[in-house]
Formats: structure tokens, sequence, C-alpha cells
């Protein structure tokens, strides 16, 4: 018998079992107990996630603001160091109108690059000429020697300014004026020197070292694969031929005739020569005032005063200074970053 006041359940009616309150707790714990994969974290870890994407958010920002700042004082110093190089030349200007004795400085090594090279002596030397205030030029050398091309640029362009410009040029040693430095000097209307100078080495070298025995000792075979029969010429690891060994002393003495030449001309007939004259040999200062290869003991000051009669100095020797060797290396490290950047790399020679 069917109980009038039972209601029977409908399709669409709600089922009237106890549920769970899903809104009595957050997404993600829910997603916690019902996730296998999640269901043994610590509470909390999604707090854990969140703060971590944060902080790693803000790194990446403060990286790129460091990088901008970075980038900017580098432009910065770049610029600033450009000024800094255009103003000192500027202010380094000597004046053309007072009479003094024009300073030109041949130290160290002479060879292309290095301060002592053509390019920074002779624009020196016309710069020195060129002023009107110049009474002589005096060339003030402290070298050991180095490239005879760079030598014979300098030498060929002192002989081209004293014609030009009708004023005198001397040489002043200080320690060391030897080989490619005495070349240089032979240019010069005298020279003076201190009598302990260390004066001449008038001849030509060309050095190296030879490793084909001890290539052998260490079992070690040099694979030198060339176009040509001499292109590997002078190659340390592969031995040298009567015929090479010729070639080079014929070259060698070509250029020692070439430096000859050139100390007879412009020394002439103050130049007592003997045997030992171009045999490569040096003497003091004091020697070589009695051998005709300089002509008097005397200094910087000295030939300004006693010489010269300006005792005013100016010098005007070219030099890399650090602005510009800063300059230099940060336009080259900013090329080679690009060219990097576009996929390509830098051509070496070897």
């Amino acid at each position: 018998m069917t109980d009038p006041t039972r209601k029977e359940p409908s399709g669409l009616e709600a089922d009237p079992s106890p549920t769970p309150d899903l809104w009595a707790q957050s997404a993600p714990e829910k997603i916690a107990k019902d996730t296998p994969s999640v269901a043994g974290k610590a509470p909390g870890w999604e707090r854990d996630v969140l703060e971590k994407l944060v902080f790693a958010t803000l790194s990446e920002q403060r990286s790129a603001r460091r990088w901008r700042v970075f980038t900017r004082m580098a432009w910065l110093v770049f610029l600033v160091a450009v000024a800094w190089v255009l103003l000192a030349r500027d202010v380094a200007t000597p004046s053309k109108s007072t009479p003094h004795t024009a300073v030109v400085d041949i130290k160290g090594e002479i060879a292309s690059g290095a301060e002592a090279s053509a390019e920074f002596v002779v624009a020196a030397m016309r710069s020195a000429f060129e002023d009107s205030g110049s009474q002589a030029v005096v060339l003030l050398i402290n070298s050991p020697g180095g490239s005879p091309v760079q030598a014979g640029i300098i030498n060929d362009e002192i002989l081209r300014l004293k014609a030009k410009y009708n004023k005198p040029v001397y040489a002043v040693v200080e320690e060391t004026c030897a080989s490619a430095a005495y070349y240089i000097a032979a240019g010069a209307d005298q020279i003076f020197v201190d009598k302990a100078s260390i004066v001449g080495s008038i001849g030509v070298l060309m050095d190296g070292f030879g490793f084909t025995g001890t290539m052998e000792k260490l079992g070690v075979e040099r694979r030198l694969l060339t176009a040509g029969e001499n292109k590997g010429f002078l190659d340390p690891f592969s031995p040298m031929s009567e015929k090479q060994r010729t070639y080079a002393q014929a070259m060698l003495d070509q250029i020692h005739q070439q430096f000859i030449h050139v100390v007879q001309k412009g020394r002439g007939d103050r130049l007592k020569t003997t045997s030992d004259t171009f045999s490569g040999l040096f003497w003091t200062g004091q020697q070589a005032v009695e051998m005709g290869l300089a002509d008097h003991l005397g200094n910087l000051d000295y030939v300004a005063r006693e010489v010269v009669k300006a005792e005013d100095i100016i010098d005007y020797t070219r030099r890399d200074n650090v602005a510009e060797r800063l300059v230099k290396k940060f336009g080259a490290a900013m090329g080679e970053t690009a060219v990097r950047a576009l996929g390509a790399s830098l051509p070496a020679v070897r």
C-alpha cells in the first residue's frame, strides 16, 4: 500500500544526500586533495610557487635595468674619452709666435704601430718644421733600433723637410742610438751624445730558431703543405736549405749596403772609416765623437742654449695617450661585438 504522504523523487530534483562543501576550500587545496601528483605537497606550496615567480620576474627586471645603466655609462665614458683627446690636442698645440727649440722624441723600438713609428715621428717633425717660431728641430733619441723601413722613411723625411724649410736638425742621444736609430740620426746636421752613450751597431740581422732536432726527439712530425718551393722559407720546424740561406744572406747584405750609404751620405768627410765601422759594433759616445759617428758631447739643454740659442723648449712628440688607447680598444670591442651579433667572424691572418 502506498503512503500518500510520501513524495517520489523526481529525476530533476537534487540528491538530498549530504555533499562536501566545494566553496569551503580553495581551488588549489581541492586540487591538492584530488590530484595524486600534488597530494603529497606541503600546505602553502602554491604560495611558494607564486613567490618564486615574482622573485624571478623582479630579478630579470633588475638585470635588464643594470644592463641599460652599464650601456649608457659605457657610451658616456666613450664620449668623454673622445672629448678628452680632442681637447688635449687643442691645448697642447704649441705657440707659433715665440722663438723656441722644437723637440721630437724617438724612444723605444722603431716599428710600425709603436710611438717611434714613422707615422708618429714624421707627423711630429712636420708640425715642428711648419711652426714659424721653431728655430731648429731636435731629435731626442734613446732607442736600440728596429725596422730599417721605418727608419728609412723618417730619414728621407728629415732630408725633405730640411730642404723645404731651411731649418737645422740636431740629433741628441741619451742612453742609446743604435742600428735603425743611428740610421735616423745620420740625417741630422749634427749629432750630440753623452760620453757614456751607446752609439753605432751599423748592421742588419735576421734572427730565429730551428726546432728540427727537437721535433724528431719528441717524435713529432711537422706537416707543412705549401704551394711554391720557398713558401715555407724560414719555418722554424723545417730544415733550411743552403740555397735559402744564401738568399737570406744576400738580402741582408743589400739592406746593409743601403744603411752604409745613408751613413756615408749623412756624415760625409767627418766619418773616419775603419774595418769595424760598418761591422755591427757599437761604441761609447766619446769613442763615437773620435770616429766621426758623432760631432760633440752635449744634452738637450746644451743644444737649445748654446747651439740653437733658443732656451724655450717645446715638445712636438706625438704620443698614443691613455684616452686614445681607450677609444681604440672600445671601438674595436664594439665592432667585434657587432660582427659576432650578425653571425659573422672577423678575418684573421695566420
